[in-house]
């Protein structure tokens, strides 16, 4: 039997994948930044493998590339729902801010005074997620116009990506509430979901509480068009915790029974 690569392979260059397309004919342009797409595949880093989002088994469309979440006016998003206080009246962005000691954010605003001076600033994290496997196939039969011979091998990279990120934002939101303020982290549903199952976090929709230091945008997909095929967007959700609450939902899990783990170890003494 064989596969339709667009079953896979949702989203290139921000529209509904279909046979056929080569994204060259575009100039690998991205309609989120405005410019050719950043993205390389191991498989060709001279040109653009501009992949947005991908299906999962059940259907479930699930972004790959952080600035597939340019379709939002996200910093907007943030103002208007996480900045604590009065609204900025003069907000800049800055991007890709570094320190040592403390990584880099993605963004941060600003609330700069008439003396250039910082009155509050709020930062900003826009998180994909990482697939395992590869869909290069399914992207080279789509351009070819070429069904397939069966579904290519991929998922998502749950676990390494939850882990990795929960760390993140627990060593950066330890510092913000040192700073006084919050740090902001875009999220697809998809991925928020998987991060609340393995780690069962409190949190509150009163993101301006004093016990509130990092905060969940969660956007989601919303299928419209022919067939439900075009995504669009949409802030569903948005959610506040603290770095002490991630901290111990992370560390302290419920651990397996020791009859389980001494199973495990019998099973590999004969692999």
């Amino acid at each position: 039997m064989s596969f339709d690569p667009t079953d896979a392979i949702e989203e290139i260059l921000g529209r509904r994948a279909k046979l056929g397309f080569n994204p060259a004919d575009q100039g690998y342009e991205c309609p989120f930044i405005g410019r050719p797409c950043i993205k390389r595949s191991t498989a060709d880093k001279k040109h653009p493998y501009p992949v947005c989002s991908l299906r999962k088994l059940n259907g479930d469309v699930v972004c790959v590339c952080p600035k597939r979440f340019y379709e939002r006016d996200f910093l907007k998003d943030v103002i208007d729902h996480a900045w604590t206080g009065a609204k900025p009246s003069n907000p800049i962005v800055t991007s890709e801010v570094k320190m040592e000691g403390f990584g880099n954010v993605d963004f941060v605003i600003s609330d700069i005074a008439a003396d250039g001076s910082i009155n509050q600033f709020v930062s900003v994290e826009l998180q994909a997620i990482d697939i395992t496997g590869s869909v290069r196939p399914a992207y080279e039969a789509l351009v070819a116009g070429e069904l397939m011979e069966k579904r290519p091998t991929y998922n998502f990279n749950w676990k390494n990506v939850a882990k990795r990120y929960m760390n993140q934002l627990i060593s950066k939101g330890y510092y913000h509430h040192h700073w006084g303020t919050k740090i902001v982290a875009s999220i697809q549903d998809e991925v928020y979901d998987y991060f609340r199952k393995d780690a069962d976090f409190f949190t509150t929709e009163d993101v301006n509480a004093t016990n509130v230091n990092i905060v969940f945008m969660v956007y989601g997909f919303e299928p419209g068009g022919t067939g439900g095929r075009d995504q669009t967007l949409v802030l569903k959700r948005v959610e506040g915790t603290h770095h002490s609450n991630l901290q111990q939902a992370v560390l302290y899990k419920t651990a397996p029974s020791r009859d389980a783990f001494i199973k495990r170890i019998k099973a590999a003494m004969v692999r």
